[in-house]
């Protein structure tokens, strides 16, 4: 399971590099908040198309040639981006590293599907939950190293070349695995026409509105209302608890007899609670490094309730259809951050970033209520 946790690494400190640059690219582009998030809507617009194409994908030719796939496909985009002259070229290499890093996710879903018994998933999310906070919080170390002895266009070459030596480290330590997981996959059809899949996808668009947020925005958070990033590191630390929360939880409450699905949505209400207090915190810290750690405190409660419903679809519809039923998730995240990435930018411009805070502490919650009322 490392090799795919080392993959999740690699996705989000080739994802995160973007976010970490965003006052060197909004200043050299002369864009607005709200400019820069339309940059962000591009992105999320193809991965979710990504997602669902490289989901179907992935169940249909299998783990080890599907995740090969994906990962070279991000990796040469994030080695194009090098090569950026203008507004036009950026945009386009994200968008083809938007589309090659939905199949990310789905992929290690797969794996943990594939390879783990159900009370053990939302541990395998958590572990895999180590790997994107790593990556996340070496892409603004790398940057504040990179660009001062490469510039900024140079500073995205060495992580996308780590990608393909991933693949083939991949092929050889997967060699013995078997190509699709035990038993039969259910029909699309058959899952489009279920209550719980709708749910859990709409719960997953509102409960990861803070995931999302911090994501795409802390350091520009940390730059407008405290004049530097120098904290931007500090929050995804606190997602590694998180995801070891989350599983801890779930993991003794079936235990304790509770079914997988009771237990995952149990726990996503936990997170829910502690995400919405520390959210709704930040415009309250009196300095950056507190700030940082009421966001770290809110990405902590994302993860809780993360690790959880990325876990339920392999419970409820099977290892079989998991490349498929992870890609909906991560395709019902990406519309989300879509639509709301310009709405923030917008709502910066023009009030700051606490009306912003106080809405995404709210959502999150009324995503668990979606949860539990379309249990089946």
């Amino acid at each position: 399971m490392a090799i795919f946790v080392l993959s999740s690494t690699l996705n989000y400190l080739d994802r995160q590099l973007f976010a970490a640059l965003e006052p060197v690219i909004r200043r050299e582009f002369a864009l607005s908040y709200e400019g820069f998030g339309y940059l962000i809507t591009a992105y999320a617009l193809i991965y979710a198309v990504g997602a669902t194409v490289l989901g179907l994908t992935l169940d249909r030719i299998g783990l080890r040639a599907g995740s090969a796939l994906t990962v070279g496909l991000w990796s040469l985009a994030t080695v194009g981006m090098s090569w950026v002259g203008g507004l036009g070229s950026l945009v386009g290499f994200r968008m083809l590293l938007g589309f090659a890093q939905g199949g990310g996710i789905p992929a290690t879903g797969k794996a943990f599907g594939t390879f783990l018994p159900p009370e053990e998933r939302a541990f395998g999310t958590a572990s895999n939950q180590i790997g994107i906070s790593l990556g996340m919080i070496l892409a603004p170390l790398w940057i504040n190293w990179a660009t001062q002895y490469f510039g900024w266009r140079q500073a995205f070459l060495g992580p996308g070349l780590l990608g393909f030596l991933w693949i083939p480290l991949m092929w050889w330590v997967t060699r013995g695995a078997p190509a699709q997981p035990a038993g039969p996959a259910a029909p699309v059809g058959d899952l489009l026409r279920r209550r719980a899949y709708w749910g859990v996808l709409l719960a997953n668009g509102l409960g990861m509105m803070a995931y999302a947020l911090w994501s795409s925005w802390t350091t520009a958070y940390l730059v407008k209302v405290w004049g530097a990033g120098d904290w931007a590191w500090l929050p995804p630390v606190f997602a590694v608890g998180g995801g070891v929360i989350g599983g801890t939880l779930a993991f003794r409450w079936m235990r304790g007899g509770l079914a997988p699905a009771a237990a995952r949505r149990r726990a996503a209400l936990v997170g829910a609670l502690v995400l919405g207090v520390a959210t709704a915190a930040v415009p309250a810290m009196p300095g950056a490094g507190w700030a940082a750690v009421a966001i770290g405190m809110s990405f902590l409660g994302s993860l809780i309730l993360s690790v959880n419903v990325y876990a339920l679809p392999l419970d409820l519809f099977g290892a079989g259809r998991a490349g498929f039923a992870v890609a909906s998730l991560t395709a019902a995240y990406a519309l989300m951050q879509a639509v709301s990435s310009p709405l923030v930018g917008r709502v910066v411009d023009r009030y700051g970033f606490d009306p912003v805070c106080w809405v995404t502490a709210v959502l999150p919650l009324a995503g668990v209520m979606v949860l539990y009322s379309t249990r089946e």
